[in-house]
């Protein structure tokens, strides 16, 4: 028994069985994540020229990013109660057309608020894809293969991880900030017919949106798993965010050396994205467990060894690797913990996420303007590790 023949009758298996391999569908969906998640990373890229044109400091050009994962977790657990029968590849569509809309309106901007507004459409965009992602692979592939396919999906964060910025930093400098964002909005015009040419019809689950949001949210272990998602995800960003301040008390590290971390940050991500499928498969417990441990001492070594660039290399190596997988590896976890309600599983997941960004970039900057950066990455250590440990104490899936 798989897990499409538990959710869904002979009459919806019917309606959303794929003419072609499923795997197109998988590699569809996951188009559209590197579409949402590069036009995500780009603001990282372009924040002088942003600030610049829009004549703000890079401070408030930098909360472009905060609304955009704060109307993100507002989105994720509320997407399935809005629109509740409605097809979901038709619902991946409108989202990701909606992204496009969004890279449009930032290029065209005249004015900082319109930006935001553009900004605040990409966090609903890009929380409801993700929110519905996991229940539309779920629908594709049996439950023995959920680690392998979010592994497709999630390749698409890696590539926009590896690519975005440095991309983004290179055309902005080379065009300007504006043409970035329309070439974004062109990459989500052509994922967006991909998705609509590969993926094909899933009609929602058909349980009462709400109630099942409810439930779920209430289920011990659900609570348990969103907790630690919070601490690691926290943990990552109250880290990642401060990255470079970070990176430049190596000493001797010049902007080439730095540029390579970064790389190298990103290659390891995409690594640990492979390795995360057949892990989750065959041993997803090991996983959600190792990968925040791993990246809490990947952060520590980082902090209090930031005196050797052989030493911070390795620990940013293994720190991409861990994170890499992390995404993977617990929707995964999200789906074996609720495979009869996939969608409020994956919308609490994503929302959790979203909040975690959030928290974690505040908490590291109070921490690194109140003590210092080491401080900020030793604590956002602790916290990823901790992670781990509530994992560990989560009941097995």
């Amino acid at each position: 028994m798989t897990l499409t023949s538990d959710l869904r009758g002979p009459a919806s298996r019917a309606a959303a069985r794929p003419a072609r391999s499923p795997w197109f569908a998988v590699g569809a969906v996951g188009l559209g994540i590197f579409a949402l998640v590069t036009s995500e990373f780009l603001p990282a890229s372009l924040l002088p020229g942003i600030a610049a044109d829009m004549g703000v400091t890079e401070g408030v050009a930098g909360q472009a990013v905060t609304a955009t994962a704060i109307m993100g977790a507002i989105t994720a657990p509320t997407i399935a109660i809005v629109v509740p029968r409605l097809d979901r590849r038709r619902l991946l569509a409108i989202l990701v057309a909606l992204a496009v809309v969004s890279d449009v309106l930032v290029a065209v901007a005249p004015w900082y608020p319109l930006l935001l507004v553009g900004r605040l459409l990409l966090g609903v965009a890009l929380a409801g894809f993700w929110a519905m992602a996991l229940a539309v692979v779920g629908r594709l592939v049996p439950q023995n293969h959920m680690g392998r396919a979010m592994t497709v999906v999630n390749l698409g964060v890696s590539l926009a991880t590896v690519t975005a910025v440095p991309v983004g930093t290179f055309l902005g400098e080379t065009w300007g900030w504006r043409p970035v964002f329309w070439l974004a909005g062109g990459v989500g015009v052509v994922a967006l017919g991909l998705l609509l040419a590969w993926l094909p019809p899933v009609p929602p689950s058909g349980a009462a949106p709400l109630r099942a949001l409810l439930e779920t949210a209430r289920n011990r272990t659900m609570i348990v798993g969103m907790t630690a998602i919070l601490l690691v995800a926290g943990g990552h960003f109250a880290a990642f965010t401060y990255v470079r301040p970070a990176a430049e008390r190596v000493p001797d590290i010049t902007s080439s050396s730095l540029a390579l971390l970064l790389t190298v940050f990103g290659l390891a991500a995409f690594v640990g994205t492979m390795v995360a499928g057949p892990l989750a498969d065959r041993r997803l417990r090991a996983g959600v467990v190792g990968a925040p441990l791993l990246i809490g001492a990947a952060v520590t070594v980082f902090a209090v060894l930031s005196g050797s660039y052989l030493a911070v290399a390795l620990a940013v190596a293994a720190w991409g690797i861990a994170f890499g997988g992390l995404p993977t590896l617990v929707m995964t976890w999200a789906a074996r913990a609720q495979p009869d309600r996939l969608e409020p599983a994956g919308s609490l997941a994503t929302a959790m996420f979203q909040v975690a960004i959030a928290t974690g970039a505040a908490v590291g900057g109070v921490l690194v303007d109140a003590f210092d950066v080491e401080v900020a990455l030793v604590v956002a250590g602790i916290a990823a590790a901790a992670g781990g440990i509530v994992f560990a104490n989560t009941r097995r899936v």
